[in-house]
């Protein structure tokens, strides 16, 4: 594996990547609350969470990604005050929650496959786990973190040595939300205390509950993400994404009730996306100045022009939307298609070239997931003195991260890249059991690959396999 270099909120440093099993990873990425269409904004995270996980993968890893889906618990203020995002989304489209839940759960997805986003290895709605944080909560009691009152169940976080790791701030610096002006809750003992499960919260409205030990309700936002997360990675987690708006109070709190169960660290490394920006501010759904995938797509942009005026930035550093910086990108990106087209597939491969541009490729993004400078080693290689081939195989090549569908579609590039990792693995685990004379499953291994479509041949210098 090459090195790669990543900020961590966590050490407020660019720390060396260092998963805690050699060679894989375990990445979970907090995912959209369905209440309504993502916007670019919440896309911009969405993007380079995708481009982190693809380049983990390019440079060897072996990588589980987990997204949750928010369909109940979210509620319309950081205070545990307001209503849920899902209840008010259902109210003011005549739906059920669930049938919303369904629609924009589909959107995002359709939105993800325009931007040549990849689909997390795991995708678990929320509603789909309320043993789980039932479970959670109970070990939450059993080790003296969790208090009813009021008939809800909170999270005490004076049990804390330091609630505020992720943040770098004092208890002073913090008010009770971070997106909204909101009333404390009196039941709690603390101000940063933090509901788990609901009981007595807006019930007249609340259309999802379910039975627990305290009561029928509905869990609390943040339970949610630290009870998928150990359902699918275990008691440790390598990686966890999300938008920098996520930072307080969401997985300040995930922290906090994660290590409180599970008794050691939980998650090692954090990396946040920083806000799209208009000309008022912060993009939000909240204040209505929101733009869709879908509209950009009827002003004639293809979407992956908007995923170009994203790796053309810095993911830690505000990105301002304008039409007129769409436009350049829109430009500067057909200029790039029309040059790719062009280039002849003829010579041989130079392979010197291929490894030293490839190695180019690897440092500068490595540097960070400095997606501008790997975009100058592409522009870079265009301009070299090298074979046709090298120079469309190396485009292809940067493509598996960059994903902007330079050469062919994405679903072939997806397939010459991950499709022959799993069908390698499984030969390679099958010659090591037709070594322990593990006959049945060299066996089941040959039949899973047919089913796909593999045919593999055995002679004496190994095992070689094609595709149907």
């Amino acid at each position: 594996m090459d090195k790669f270099y990543l900020y961590n909120t966590l050490t407020k440093t660019v720390d060396e990547f260092i998963p805690r099993e050699e060679g894989r990873v375990s990445m979970y990425t907090c995912g959209p609350t369905v209440y309504h269409f993502a916007h670019i904004g919440n896309l911009r995270s969405y993007i380079m969470e995708d481009v982190l996980e693809k380049f983990l993968r390019y440079i060897g890893y072996d990588v589980k990604r987990v997204m949750n889906i928010t369909d109940v618990g979210h509620l319309s203020s950081d205070g545990d005050t307001g209503e849920d995002k899902m209840v008010a989304g259902a109210k003011r489209e005549g739906k059920t929650v669930l049938e919303l839940a369904k629609f924009y759960e589909d959107a995002f997805f359709k939105d993800c496959e325009m931007l040549n986003i990849k689909t997390p290895d795991v995708v678990e709605p929320a509603t789909h786990c309320i043993a789980e944080y039932i479970a959670l909560i109970e070990k939450l009691f059993e080790n003296g973190y969790a208090y009813e009152a009021g008939g809800n169940v909170y999270f005490d976080t004076s049990k804390l040595g330091d609630y505020y790791a992720l943040t770098g701030h004092s208890a002073d610096d913090l008010r009770v939300g971070v997106r909204d002006d909101v009333d404390e809750d009196g039941n709690k003992r603390s101000k940063t205390d933090f509901v788990l499960w609901f009981t007595k919260s807006k019930f007249e409205s609340q259309e999802l509950k379910w039975e627990s030990p305290w009561g029928v309700g509905y869990p609390g936002w943040h339970i949610e993400c630290s009870a998928i997360s150990m359902k699918h990675l275990g008691e440790y987690l390598d990686l966890h994404c999300g938008g920098v708006d996520n930072i307080f109070p969401h997985h300040t709190n995930e922290i906090a009730q994660s290590e409180a169960a599970l008794g050691h660290s939980w998650c090692s490394h954090w990396f946040h996306v920083q806000h799209l920006n208009d000309r008022e501010g912060k993009m939000s759904k909240s204040k209505g100045n929101i733009l869709t995938v879908s509209v950009l797509k009827e002003k004639g942009y293809d979407p992956l022009v908007y995923r170009m005026f994203c790796l053309q930035s810095h993911y830690r550093k505000p990105l301002e939307f304008t039409w007129e910086t769409l436009d350049n990108s829109k430009a500067a990106y057909e200029r790039l298609k029309n040059r790719i087209a062009a280039i002849a597939d003829e010579g041989e491969l130079e392979q010197e070239k291929f490894d030293e541009y490839k190695a180019k490729f690897i440092e500068n993004v490595g540097n960070d997931l400095n997606t501008s400078l790997g975009l100058t080693v592409l522009y870079d290689l265009l301009k070299a003195d090298m074979s046709g081939k090298t120079k469309l195989a190396l485009i292809a090549d940067f493509d598996r991260v960059l994903s902007l569908g330079l050469i062919g579609s994405e679903e072939k590039a997806e397939e010459s890249d991950e499709f022959t990792e799993y069908v390698e693995k499984l030969i390679a685990e099958r010659a090591e059991a037709k070594k322990a004379k593990n006959w049945a499953r060299a066996d089941e291994i040959r039949a899973e690959l047919a089913e796909k479509g593999v045919t593999l041949k055995d002679s004496k210098e190994g095992t070689t396999w094609t595709k149907a």
